[in-house]
């Protein structure tokens, strides 16, 4: 199961193309709404959650995804039950945590990034990750050992096609760019 975080102004392209990609894969993705069932984007689209935040119960293999979007992040850092969803992700090997854009901000300043790990997020953010004893790198996606980052709406694509491979596998990651006719 994959949980797409909402937070009032989060970014609707990160959240709904990778949403999108994923349920292409043959993933089940659920929206997953922080304080409300309508959580309005960042560029005023709202969506319809799956399910409260409260409601999520990780299981081993499961994914959460933080999608980018100032006000959504702020959101997400501001929810108890949404940040103890993240840390719960990010504590164990059983789960798989993704971030991007302003979203890896987040983890850095919750302690959540183990030291010198690679990562990225939204240009100009870096200094954030830097403090919290992360590596900002410079390419469009970074996967490590349960953890996935990515730089902006831009890289969204790619972004969703590494959560599918890391989650059925590469041939049906390709089976899914394939199908969007998808060139980086």
């Amino acid at each position: 199961m994959v949980y797409i975080l909402l937070g009032e102004g989060f970014e609707e392209a990160e959240a709904l193309v990778a949403a999108d990609v994923l349920r292409r894969a043959d993933l089940t993705v659920t929206l997953t709404g922080i304080g409300n069932e309508f959580v309005t984007g960042s560029h005023n689209i709202t969506v319809k959650a799956d399910l409260p935040v409260e409601a999520v119960k990780l299981e081993k293999g499961d994914m959460v995804v933080l999608p980018g979007g100032m006000g959504g992040v702020d959101s997400i850092e501001h929810s108890p039950e949404a940040m103890a969803l993240v840390r719960q992700a990010a504590s164990s090997g059983d789960y798989w945590l993704a971030a991007i854009c302003a979203a890896p901000t987040l983890l850095a300043r919750a302690g959540l990034l183990p030291q010198g790990v690679p990562c990225v997020c939204y240009p100009g953010l870096e200094g954030e990750l830097e403090a919290a004893g992360a590596a900002p790198a410079s390419c469009a996606v970074v996967v490590t050992e349960g953890l996935i980052t990515s730089r902006a709406p831009g890289t969204v694509f790619d972004f969703a096609l590494a959560l599918a491979e890391q989650l059925v596998g590469a041939e049906a990651a390709l089976r899914v760019r394939k199908a969007l006719d998808y060139v980086p």
